[in-house]
Formats: C-alpha cells, sequence, structure tokens
C-alpha cells in the first residue's frame, strides 16, 4: 500500500442519497467524482459502496462494481473501502461473511485497501480475513482506549486517527500509539466540528490527512462546498498553511 504524503479523499461515507447535490452514491458518480478529486490533488480514494437502492452495501457485486468503476478513471490511485459493522446492523458473522465474499472478486475489482474500526467487534478476525484476501488494513483509531487496543491487536499497514469528537486530544491518541509501540503510517483527520482543525494539526504534524463529503459539506469559513474536489483543493491550502507556519 503506497503511502500518503498529503491527502486521502473520502467520497460519500453513510451519508444518504441527496444529503449534498454531489453526493455520489452509484458507481459511476462515485467514478467521476474520484477522477475530480485526484485531479486536485488527492494521493488515494476512500469510498462507502451502495447497492440499487442507494444504502451502503459490503455485498461482493457492489463492492466490485465501485472498486472497478473509480479504477477506470483513476487507474493510478490506490482504492479502499469501508468495513463499518454498522452497515450489517452490528452483526459480526454477517460482516465476515460478506467481506469473505470479496474472494470471488478480481484484483481489479477488488480494493488496495479497507478501513477497519478497532472499536467494532471482530477486528482481528476481520483484518486476518481481509490479509488473506491481499487487502491491507486502516485501523481507525478514534480513543485512548483504541490505541491501547490495537497494540493487542498486532500491527497494520495504516493506522487512521480519527477524531470525531471535540473532547478527545488528538496528540494524546498519537502519543499513545507511540507508548505502546503501535509502527505503521499514521493519517490524521476528524469529522463535522472536528475536520477542519484536524487537518491544520495534521500539517503542523507533518501527518497525512482526510477530506471529502463524508466528513463535513462545508469548507473552513463554514460555506457549503460544490462537491469533492473543492474540499480536497481547500484542505491542500488548508494543511499547507499550517504546515508552512510550523
Amino acid at each position: 500500500m503506497p503511502p500518503i504524503a498529503r491527502l486521502k479523499v473520502a467520497l460519500n461515507g453513510g451519508r444518504p442519497p441527496g444529503a449534498h447535490p454531489a453526493l455520489p452514491t452509484s458507481p459511476e458518480e462515485l467514478a467521476a467524482a474520484a477522477q475530480n478529486a485526484v485531479a486536485a490533488g488527492a494521493e488515494a480514494v476512500h469510498l462507502h459502496p451502495r447497492d440499487g437502492r442507494g444504502a451502503e452495501s459490503l455485498a461482493a457485486a457492489d463492492v466490485g462494481a465501485a472498486v472497478a468503476a473509480v479504477r477506470r478513471t483513476c487507474p493510478d490511485t490506490p482504492v479502499g473501502v469501508t468495513t463499518g459493522l454498522w452497515i450489517t446492523g452490528r452483526d459480526v458473522a454477517a460482516r465476515q461473511e460478506a467481506v469473505g465474499g470479496w474472494e470471488k472478486l478480481s484484483q481489479y475489482e477488488r480494493p488496495d485497501f479497507a478501513s477497519v474500526n478497532v472499536s467494532e467487534p471482530g477486528f482481528t478476525a476481520l483484518a486476518a480475513t481481509l490479509g488473506e484476501l491481499g487487502i491491507a488494513v486502516e485501523a481507525g483509531v478514534w480513543t485512548l482506549e483504541d490505541a491501547g487496543a490495537l497494540s493487542i491487536a498486532g500491527g497494520v499497514p495504516r493506522v487512521l486517527v480519527e477524531i470525531m469528537r471535540p473532547e478527545v486530544d488528538a496528540e494524546a491518541v498519537l502519543a499513545r500509539l507511540d507508548e505502546v509501540g503501535v509502527g505503521g503510517e499514521r493519517l490524521l483527520h476528524g469529522e463535522g466540528a472536528t475536520c477542519w482543525p484536524m487537518i491544520a494539526l495534521a500539517g503542523r504534524l507533518g501527518l497525512p490527512t482526510r477530506i471529502g463529503l463524508e466528513d463535513t459539506l462545508t469548507g473552513p469559513d463554514g460555506q457549503p462546498v460544490q462537491d469533492n474536489a473543492a474540499l480536497v483543493r481547500l484542505a491542500l491550502g488548508h494543511w499547507s498553511a499550517a504546515r508552512s507556519a510550523a
């Protein structure tokens, strides 16, 4: 899995269709959004595949269609997907079965990496299955407790330090990862109110970050944005300004 120097784009997340005029859900929409975001400077793509109704899906057919569509427009860009447990109604066995079904996908349809949240039950087994499929794991760490739990689970190529609540101290979480000996690449980002502060902090620390309509629908000034590509351009400027001032 190639390292990310500055920024990954998160195209859609779990937002329902219509949550934003430019929110991509179909394979064709994801492909177009990814192409524009990569042209704007994104180095990797993260997406939540959808079924025919626009609902999040881990089914092999839906994952393969979304990944293949993005590969057609962004052939040299790593593509990753979610494995969020909420997608299967928090049914650990159903998620494990769905992801195991990705074995039937061709390499072209199979994601390069997948995000797995440390706090969700079944992390270790799911990470092992992804490894068997040749899919790199991004470990989602939300809290100090997650950082400690990851040390028990073993190393991963990339740790996503995902700050969802303002009261969580991002630098303390990063320090905890050091304390417990978790290696690998680290990517720092927020969501909603924490999105732009975490991009600035990532710039100051020299860490890669993430942006996209999954994380926010507005720019650092609170104004609505046009699409994922606009967010990428804003985030790169925000990150670079913070990096220069550090």
